[in-house]
């Protein structure tokens, strides 16, 4: 066991109230392809503006299509060890919240209570009317998307998408007041699988870092917060995980 591990068994072993945060690189284990990695979706293509998407119906097509790309992965994905490790946490009564940057679902797919999971970036379990705010399952939408290859319509006529939050859209502040509370009252902060530089999500982590908290980072490669943490795991979550929550 390296120094850096055995210190963040440590902490995450002496902590009562932990805050996690998850990025993207918790659920490459599932078959969930990253963003910003070698094999990220984001080399291939771009996200649409949320002004684009509004503005224009070649946008509005353009992200229906991405979407269409991985909605069989996000559709099949299961829980890995990593999401399974965090289940356990909770279970022993030392997880104050997850919060999480994904979209997948996940992590209450393994077994999270609804009500200890933020998901900061909305969900891709869900499709959204921006008009009238109704949400019903995807299946129905990606049906009509692939026989007519328009943005799929609610029945008040507004606009459907994808309950996620786009680039350019506004986070919604609830679920980003609860997790900046929640950062205020933990006795550890662990966030994995993320790069930890997309604002305002990131953030969370942050606001107790710079309370003192002890603030744990597992990840594959650098982060933007690297300097800030008390110790900085490099290597896959779903490798690791699961022996530094243990008892």
């Amino acid at each position: 066991m390296s120094p850096e591990l055995a210190r963040a068994k440590d902490l995450v072993g002496r902590a009562k109230r932990i805050l996690a945060f998850t990025g993207a690189g918790i659920s490459t284990g599932s078959g969930i392809p990253d963003f910003r990695g070698e094999k990220g979706l984001w080399k291939s293509r771009r996200p649409v503006l949320f002004q684009d998407f509004m503005a224009s119906e070649e946008a509005r097509i353009e992200h229906w299509d991405y979407k269409l790309d991985g909605y069989e992965a996000f559709r099949d994905a299961k829980p890995n060890a990593a999401h399974k490790a965090l289940v356990e946490l909770e279970k022993q009564g030392r997880l104050a919240l997850l919060v999480t940057q994904n979209i997948d679902g996940l992590h209450q797919d393994a077994g999270h209570k609804p009500e200890n999971v933020v998901e900061l970036h909305g969900t891709n379990r869900l499709i959204r009317c921006l008009s009238c705010g109704k949400e019903s399952e995807p299946a129905a939408a990606f049906a009509v998307f692939r026989k007519t290859r328009r943005c799929p319509t609610c029945e008040c006529g507004g606009f459907l998408k994808p309950a996620t939050v786009s680039f350019g859209q506004a986070m919604p502040q609830e679920p980003l007041g609860r997790a900046l509370r929640a950062a205020k009252e933990a006795d550890l902060v662990l966030a994995m699988g993320s790069t930890l530089e997309v604002e305002p999500a990131s953030s969370v982590p942050l606001a107790a870092a710079k309370r003192g908290t002890p603030y744990v980072i597992l990840n594959l490669g650098p982060t933007a917060h690297d300097r800030r943490a008390t110790v900085k795991v490099d290597g896959d979550v779903v490798s690791i995980l699961p022996g530094l929550v243990s008892r």
